[in-house]
């Protein structure tokens, strides 16, 4: 690929989609360390360096599904111009700023679906909208915090039996190395979905400007800078939604954020295999709610929990209307190209 002969905006906004990778592993850094930290089986700065590794090199172990679908699977790429990326990602990032600021743990792919469709109908209206995709990721909206809570319930459940007759300084021992097992794995998980989702934006950006030829593609060169934006973003941590996510839903144990990483780590895999782009937050608080239930119904801070059910409601769309603000206003710097 000839990087010569990309234009300044071309340049410009694959410069702002890795900002806005940087500030989704920022924003999301939580979502990998949050049950090792609250745990106390790592400190917060070696938690950060440990999940950044394992986001880094994510890519040498899934396939790119999930960037095929943000890019090519929620609106037409055919409409795809520099104004709707730029109103896109303005719109997602904008929401990101905020919801961090104010420790909320919402999620950034989900900001970026909804800057995606938001940019699109400001464009050309319904016409512009892949339904069959946009539909698959409303249904993971629901089904990934539903099948993070299950599979973690169900493992607190085995794991429990399995050692049930263990000294428990053995088994808190034993969990908290299995915990770097576990975190390690929902690293993978979160850098394997999360990060393909802007080499699906830069991709498709990339194809608008006719340097992919004729077919859809994601460059070797998009993978690694993606995957090390959100390295980077991940190593600067986000300790407000850390806070939220590792001890105000509910209080861990070894035994049971190894339950909920490994949940949550599981149900990535699957999304990112069938190249569906879920929220890791969404996941990985379902998981730990599941714990937290498994023990009682009441150690779960069930107030907590329904103000991040709030923050995923509206998300998408406000993500959409700033995503809407920023294409129109994009009019007065950037062309359609």
């Amino acid at each position: 690929m000839d990087f010569a002969t990309f234009s300044y905006a071309l340049i410009f906004l694959i410069a702002v989609a890795l900002l806005f990778d940087f500030l989704n592993g920022l924003h999301d850094a939580a979502n990998s360390i949050a049950t090792i930290v609250s745990t106390r089986v790592l400190a917060p700065k070696w938690a950060v360096f440990w999940a950044a590794f394992f986001n880094f090199i994510a890519f040498l172990f899934f396939g790119l599904h999930v960037a095929q679908t943000v890019g090519s699977g929620i609106i037409l790429p055919a409409i795809v111009d520099d104004r709707v990326i730029f109103g896109a990602l303005s719109g997602a990032i904008a929401w990101n700023v905020i919801t961090w600021m104010a420790g909320i743990p919402s999620s950034s792919s989900h900001a970026l679906i909804g800057g995606l469709v938001g940019a699109a109908l400001t464009k050309v209206g319904f016409s512009g909208i892949v339904f069959w995709g946009l539909g698959k990721t409303f249904v993971a909206i629901f089904l990934s915090p539903a099948v993070g809570f299950a599979l973690a319930l169900l493992l607190v459940l085995l794991v429990s039996w399995a050692f049930v007759r263990v000294a428990p300084i053995k088994v808190d021992s034993t969990f908290r190395i299995l915990q770097f097992v576990s975190a390690s794995l929902y690293s993978l998980g979160h850098g394997a979905n999360d990060a393909q989702k802007t080499m699906g934006i830069i991709a498709v950006l990339l194809f608008s400007h006719g340097h992919l030829g004729g077919s859809f593609s994601v460059p070797f060169w998009v993978v690694i800078s993606c995957q090390a934006a959100m390295a980077l973003g991940t190593l600067c941590g986000g300790w407000r939604i850390v806070h939220t996510m590792g001890s105000k839903i509910t209080r861990l144990t070894p035994q049971q954020g190894f339950c909920a990483e490994t949940g949550g780590a599981i149900t990535l895999f699957m999304a990112t295999g069938f190249g569906v782009p879920v929220s890791t937050t969404h996941t990985i608080t379902g998981a730990i709610v599941g714990v937290g239930a498994a023990r009682r119904v009441s150690a779960v801070r069930w107030g907590v929990a329904r103000g991040i059910v709030w923050a995923w409601i509206i998300t998408m769309p406000m993500a959409g209307l700033m995503a809407s603000l920023a294409y129109l206003a994009s009019g007065l710097f950037l062309t359609g190209r």
